[in-house]
């Protein structure tokens, strides 16, 4: 009887360690700090992005989330005041790394913002951009392949592909958003950071972006911003509550929602400030 208890449980420690090393951590922010000139915006953030998983940043505003996904993919790099502290590691990669081509880095972790900004080109060059850029494709045959594949995946190939070459501003604004999400795809990224991506869309639209977002997660990693409560419990697994430029906790989702560790949390998720 013994041995048999001590094999159950032998397998149950095993399966468990199983399931926890599926939970490959892909991007992780040691110690992350920012300042802009004299403010501080980060301090000390630690946090891990776990492979195929969609994180959620929450909090109320000005408290550092955007900050937080902006450095993730170097985009404070473009603004002259920002100092960017901590270590923060793709596939274990420091990407502040002097020798890091950031070019490439952004190819890796792409990014979806808040309103979308199509091109001033065809919807057909909006996702032929990248590709093209990066030398992903050898020929017009590859390339239309990239395209395609990359509409498919953003849903909304069938919308657009008797309209290729109609300029992608004309498109609505939520095909737009996912004409813009084609494009990050286009370049094979590993991760995608997407800032407040549906807070300019009406509801039919943020449906359609929200089950893309599930879809994605198969193939991508995905860390998104959000000031909806209800999309971040309904999109993530896990969820970051960031507070006045503090990381105050992290977990997952569903423990996040209805028995978070800290009142902070609790009091923004139920709405008493934010």
């Amino acid at each position: 009887m013994n041995i048999m208890t001590e094999k159950t449980l032998e397998q149950a420690v095993s399966s468990q360690m199983s399931a926890q090393s599926n939970e490959i951590i892909k991007m992780r922010g040691d110690n992350v700090t920012v300042h802009y000139g004299e403010k501080q915006a980060l301090f000390d953030v630690n946090l891990d992005i776990r492979q195929n998983q969609v994180t959620a940043l929450i909090g109320p505003s000005g408290c550092g989330k955007s900050t937080f996904l902006r450095c993730l993919n170097r985009m404070n790099d473009t603004i002259d005041s920002a100092k960017v502290g901590g270590k923060i590691t793709l596939d274990s990669e420091d990407i502040y790394d002097p020798k890091i081509d950031v070019v490439e880095l952004r190819a890796r972790v792409g990014m979806v913002f808040q309103k979308p900004n199509p091109f001033p080109k065809s919807i057909y060059e909006n996702v032929a951009y990248g590709p093209r850029i990066h030398g992903l494709a050898k020929n017009k045959a590859d390339m239309d392949r990239v395209v395609e594949s990359s509409l498919q995946k953003a849903a909304i190939w069938n919308e657009v592909k008797d309209r290729l070459n109609e300029p992608g501003t004309g498109l609505s604004g939520g095909q737009q958003q996912r004409l813009c999400i084609a494009r990050a795809i286009a370049v094979s990224p590993e991760v995608i950071l997407m800032d407040e991506p549906c807070s300019a869309l009406d509801p039919i639209a943020t449906a359609k972006v929200e089950e893309l977002i599930d879809e994605l997660r198969q193939n991508y990693t995905i860390v998104i911003v959000t000031h909806s409560m209800q999309q971040a419990a309904r999109v993530s697994q896990r969820t970051a509550m960031f507070h006045l430029g503090y990381l105050v906790e992290e977990g997952a989702t569903d423990k996040m929602f209805t028995n978070p560790d800290d009142k902070r949390t609790q009091d923004y998720i139920t709405g008493r400030f934010g």
